[in-house]
């Protein structure tokens, strides 16, 4: 029976059988990514950098994907506590409405923003005729394009956060007088912060890459709705390849530096 007996910690380690799939995704993502840096035109880089294209595109893309996120913030968390803590019927129903973005073609979102704000949309309409209003083909078009693109990012994130916050802190706070507003603001928010953060990053991250729906929806004006993502398109389109790679190295770095920075502080402020 000795020789049956397993060494402490055997058997527990990854298995080698799984090595080599998981080495072909890795090469799989981080490839086409080496292939970018190898083929970037390094010599004229800095010209190219400088150029009045790149930093309109990068200074609208910035500031709109900053905007769709507080945007989802505002309207995000309050819906996500609504499908975590709210008891009615068509939760379910509800829930699966608001992660439609994820899976729907960015382009029909464009679409169906188009056929609701539009100048002869739903909503559209009556915004042109009563308040003279017009949304389509403007920078407010891009944030509200980001914003629905992203959102359930952050919903899901923060609901997430919602189901596995310790409620009795919530109940203690209730029990010592505190309205549910102040519950909120005081001990749920502080709680789920880690998944507020979370979802905010990726929300943004989401915003600062989107180009279906904002193309769709907003076009591509230099200055006023072309993102660094419709920047890239338009400039491959015109044969400038240089150029079109240089934009895609300026959207990587940043998208990169976002994400590592932000979930840096996201696991710091878990971890305590």
């Amino acid at each position: 029976m000795r020789g049956s007996r397993r060494r402490p910690g055997r058997g527990t380690g990854l298995p080698r059988v799984l090595l080599v799939p998981a080495g072909l995704g890795l090469a799989f993502l981080v490839l086409p990514l080496v292939a970018l840096v190898v083929r970037a035109p390094w010599r004229t880089l800095p010209e190219l950098l400088l150029t009045a294209q790149t930093g309109q595109a990068l200074r609208l893309s910035l500031l709109c994907a900053t905007a769709a996120t507080g945007l989802c913030l505002v309207l995000g968390v309050p819906l996500a506590w609504v499908l975590a803590r709210a008891q009615f019927p068509g939760r379910r129903l509800l829930r699966a409405l608001v992660t439609v973005p994820l899976v729907l073609p960015p382009v029909v979102g464009g679409v169906a923003l188009l056929l609701l704000l539009g100048r002869r949309g739903l909503l559209g309409q009556v915004l042109d005729e009563r308040f003279g209003v017009t949304l389509p083909f403007t920078t407010a078009a891009v944030v509200i394009a980001e914003a629905f693109v992203a959102m359930p990012f952050l919903v899901i994130a923060v609901e997430g956060a919602l189901r596995g916050a310790d409620r009795r802190y919530e109940d203690a706070a209730a029990t010592l007088g505190a309205s549910r507003f102040l519950v909120f603001r005081r001990v749920t928010l502080p709680l789920i912060a880690p998944g507020v953060a979370a979802g905010s990053v990726l929300c943004f991250a989401r915003a600062l890459g989107e180009f279906g729906a904002t193309i769709t929806f907003a076009g591509s004006f230099p200055g006023v709705t072309q993102t660094m993502p419709i920047a890239v398109y338009a400039t491959l389109e015109s044969g400038d390849a240089d150029g079109a790679i240089v934009l895609s190295l300026v959207l990587l770095a940043v998208s990169v530096t976002v994400l590592v920075s932000l979930r840096d502080r996201w696991l710091t402020g878990s971890a305590t």
